[in-house]
């Protein structure tokens, strides 16, 4: 005799099998009656996976218990720069309690750009990484040369020695209409050349901290692993970089977005020709304009960018443009709001003579603006097809590897002369320091001793007691401290 909970088990198979037929048949005349069907994304699978790469990264060694990113912010717990936990992950404490490094692993995709093998990624995909591996889908595996990366668009240019490439085809997201269908091509889990779908949901988005991106928004299934990898359109063109997801939990939640392509390529042309990025500034802070406050200023239209600083020797403040003006256009570019304004201005030229439409005293005027550089960038000697890296100097006793500043190094970041470049730290080594950093000086004996070089500043450093802390006086970006470097721990301890 059948039992209860099977036969009701069975009917609910058969009203389900049911629903299904239904369902099929109503989408099915659905279909016919609007001469539509779903899409098919076969043959964009077929011709566009080939020039989509997966990239395996081995980064810098760590100690500790881990390392990962911080969720102490906003930001970082619902906006993640998704990639993978760093697999085989060794790091923890020895039978001694000591900290022992680790080499993490993570993995990413990407795209091939050209045929003679650049790649375009994420920049946070080769965060730190030591070593790059790019993956082709006729699983042919290459070691790539990091051209250049660029954080505050989130993209980064790799080389691979390579040619006769499958390539991508690079779209215009402006014709991309929110509702059109995309897909991702890319590496989630580890799963290569992994194709999911969904629709466009928002153009134009504005993240916390991502003002220079309006990131196009989308529903596709995007995880860990496809961090890097391309969007496309049904055309099979490429209209974003997948880069960031809103998530609670670090996995997909229906929110997914991505880097719009033009923007990428102004970055990955930059990277290619120069290794580096430049944006535009003309020394002004701004915020949005209010209804009331338009009214108050005599705008019929809450539109532009309204003016609550200036800096006096910035190339606004030489023009005359005033707190309390109103930009509502840079040359032939309207000025909506003010998240339009830096994404405007930062994609000019440095050097570049533009006017703004101002709106002052209830009435409208000019302004001419010569742009000046944005300098938030790090020094670097990458550039197009530059000659083989010289290799890596070796760590002194305090595990620093040290290096002499170009002139262009000096220039860029306004040192007349000395400064030491912190070109890698190795080991553990226990203080404020960091590639990237520039030694400006060393406490020696109670007074600063300007670091003239590389080796006179390792000489400097032999000659200290290697029990001794050494105070350094370092620069990092815009701003100078002071950070005092401890010996790591002998083994006894």
């Amino acid at each position: 005799m059948m039992s209860a909970p099977l036969r009701a088990t069975r009917n609910l198979r058969a009203l389900a099998v049911v629903a299904l037929v239904s369902v099929a048949a109503s989408n099915a005349a659905s279909g016919q009656g609007r001469g539509a069907a779903l899409p098919d994304f076969t043959e964009l699978y077929a011709h566009q996976s080939q020039a989509v790469v997966s990239i395996d990264v081995t980064q810098k060694p760590r100690h500790g218990h881990g390392a990962g990113a911080t969720d102490d912010d906003a930001f970082s717990e619902f906006f993640r720069r998704f990639g993978p936990p760093p697999g085989r992950d060794q790091g923890g404490r020895d039978s001694g309690g000591r900290d022992r490094e680790f080499e993490p692993q993570s993995s990413g995709s990407g795209f091939i750009v050209s045929s003679d093998g650049y790649v375009v990624t994420n920049a946070h995909v080769i965060d730190d990484a030591s070593e790059v591996t790019v993956h082709l889908s006729d699983r042919r595996e290459f070691t790539a040369r990091v051209v250049g990366t660029d954080a505050r668009t989130d993209v980064a240019l790799l080389k691979i020695d390579a040619k006769n490439l499958p390539r991508v085809t690079v779209g215009d997201p402006s014709r991309l209409k929110v509702g059109e269908w995309v897909v991702a091509i890319g590496k989630p889990f580890g799963l290569a050349n992994t194709m999911t779908a969904g629709i466009v949901s928002a153009k134009g988005r504005d993240l916390p901290q991502e003002n220079l991106v309006p990131f196009i928004q989308t529903d596709v299934a995007i995880n860990p692993g496809n961090s890097g990898g391309p969007l496309f359109n049904m055309k099979g063109e490429v209209i974003g970089i997948n880069s960031l997801i809103y998530s609670r939990t670090g996995g997909y939640m229906g929110l997914s977005f991505a880097v719009p392509i033009d923007v990428a390529m102004n970055a990955v042309e930059q990277l290619r020709a120069h290794g580096y990025v430049t944006r535009g500034r003309i020394g002004v802070q701004i915020q949005n304009l209010s209804p009331d406050a338009a009214t108050a200023f005599g705008l019929k239209d809450a539109a532009g960018a309204l003016v609550n600083a200036v800096d006096a020797e910035g190339p606004a403040g030489k023009a005359g443009v005033r707190v309390g003006d109103i930009i509502v256009r840079v040359d032939r570019h309207s000025v909506t709001s003010s998240t339009d304004l830096p994404r405007i201005i930062a994609a000019i030229r440095p050097g570049t003579r533009i006017e703004l439409g101002l709106w002052r005293n209830g009435a409208p005027l000019g302004a001419d603006v010569v742009v000046a550089e944005l300098k938030d960038r790090a020094p670097t000697a990458s550039g197009r097809d530059a000659p083989a890296a010289k290799p890596r100097p070796k760590a002194n006793r305090i595990g620093l590897a040290l290096a002499d500043l170009s002139d262009d190094q000096r220039r860029e970041l306004e040192i007349r002369s000395g400064g030491v470049l912190i070109e890698d730290v190795v080991g553990v080594v226990r203080g404020n320091v960091q590639p990237g950093d520039v030694i400006l000086s060393i406490v020696r004996d109670g007074q600063l001793r300007a670091a003239k070089s590389a080796v006179q500043l390792n000489e400097l450093l032999a000659a200290i007691d290697p029990t001794s802390a050494v105070t350094l006086q370092l620069r990092r970006g815009d701003n100078q401290f002071f950070a005092t470097i401890k010996p790591a721990p002998p083994a006894s301890e």
